[in-house]
């Protein structure tokens, strides 16, 4: 992994950065991904009320792509600063589809909103990249962490925002995108701030399919690409469908928007034990906690469905867990020991197909959701842990991609 050429006080404001800038489009994207749900659901009726999330996954996946190669090419600043201009001008699109009711415009808006997300998402490797090999999962949890401060705020402004524009005439949901504007502005100059470095140069030249085929088959690559591909699918089938559900049991947007936030806390607020968890035991062994949190949080849900107390919020809150430890795990799995030449390239796919998963589940949730109901689309999704789980089973590799070859005062440490 190629690192920054920085002293600690250049680094601790480029982590500084990557915190704010990164907190500020989770902001962004939980207002806009719920308000989209429910703009669109309004509109074209429950079935279609994924679209709106749909389009930010979708665009999620292409940015990712897109702005790994930006990266691989001029900078990890640049990359970022591109990706979250992109994204404030989705914001602006999708305020002014909201505002008219147009459905189109707002589509257009989330996905370029999805772009700006794909900056956030990418943030981690760069932080860790700033950091010796035994920290970097550690590094990587601290800006999925920055995720706690936008991604609960964020709900909790929900209802407050919406009033605001109801008050001034507007369509009360157009407060939400008004904001993930605001959000987006934010991270546009916290990205700014990032160090400047050089791309990374491979030692010798390689051909660019040859060595991206042959990492992918790694063990530990495949284990993280179905660990975060299926973690992905669960919590956003899960997720996605829990305020309409909520809503068609008559549930104001105050207990939405506080059920949501309980559910982000989860994501985020514990990633920085999940990043020391992988540095200290690895990255499948964080994987495997996270796969059997998955397991349990989509019993919970099938037995609080409609239910008023605090058996959802709970439930909610142990699937964003779940899916933090899985997601850290995987991450960690990917920032040790690929080849410079195509590292970022395999963070990109590994990203997209994830998003791309998860992009399908937001659509295919709310048309499960409106045929089944939600406890059969809970008990669904849990049962696609089974695919990740049976590569955790199989052969462990000698060595995986995500524990760094001990150096050696760690092998004399371990002799005596």
């Amino acid at each position: 992994m190629a690192n920054y050429p920085e002293t600690p006080p250049g680094r601790r404001r480029t982590m500084g950065a990557l915190f704010l800038g990164a907190a500020s489009v989770n902001a962004a994207m939980v207002l806009a991904g719920t308000a989209a749900t429910l703009v669109v659901a309004d509109r074209l009726g429950t079935g279609w009320g994924g679209l709106g999330s749909t389009a930010g996954v979708a665009g999620t996946a292409a940015g990712v792509l897109l702005l790994s190669r930006v990266m691989a090419r001029w900078s990890r600043r640049t990359g970022l600063g591109a990706g979250a201009l992109t994204g404030t001008a989705g914001a602006a699109v999708a305020t002014a589809g909201a505002a008219a009711g147009s459905v189109p415009v707002l589509l257009a808006g989330m996905l370029l909103l999805g772009v700006g997300n794909a900056a956030a998402q990418l943030a981690r490797y760069a932080a860790a990249g700033l950091f010796e090999a035994r920290r970097r999962g550690t590094a990587l949890g601290a800006v999925v962490w920055a995720g706690t401060v936008g991604a609960v705020g964020g709900p909790l402004l929900l209802g407050p925002s919406t009033r605001a524009a109801g008050a001034s005439g507007w369509a009360p949901l157009t407060g939400a995108f008004a904001l993930a504007l605001g959000c987006f502005g934010v991270a546009v100059v916290a990205f700014l701030l990032v160090a400047r470095r050089p791309a990374a140069t491979p030692d010798e030249p390689v051909p660019a399919a040859g060595p991206l085929r042959t990492v992918l088959v790694r063990p530990d690559v495949r284990l993280a690409l179905a660990a975060m591909l299926t973690a992905q699918v669960v919590m956003t089938a899960v997720m996605t469908a829990a305020p309409l559900s909520m809503h068609r049991h008559g549930q104001s947007m105050g207990v939405v928007g506080l059920v949501v936030s309980a559910h982000t806390l989860g994501m985020f607020a514990f990633a920085p034990v999940s990043g020391r968890l992988a540095d200290r035991f690895g990255g499948r062994t964080v994987v495997a906690a996270g796969l059997a949190t998955l397991a349990l949080a989509t019993v919970l849900v099938t037995g609080t469905a409609g239910s008023t107390g605090p058996g959802l919020p709970v439930a909610l809150f142990v699937l964003g867990y779940g899916w933090n430890l899985a997601f850290v795990g995987a991450s960690a799995l990917l920032v040790h020991g690929l080849p410079a030449a195509v590292e970022s390239r395999v963070q990109g796919l590994v990203e997209s197909w994830s998003w791309a998963g998860g992009g399908a589940a937001t659509l295919g949730s709310t048309a499960v959701l409106g045929a089944a109901g939600y406890p059969p689309l809970a008990l669904g999704a849990g049962a696609l842990l089974a695919v990740p789980a049976a590569l955790l089973l199989a052969r462990r590799p000698r060595r995986p991609i995500g524990e760094p070859r001990p150096n050696r005062s760690e092998l004399a440490e371990r002799a005596r």
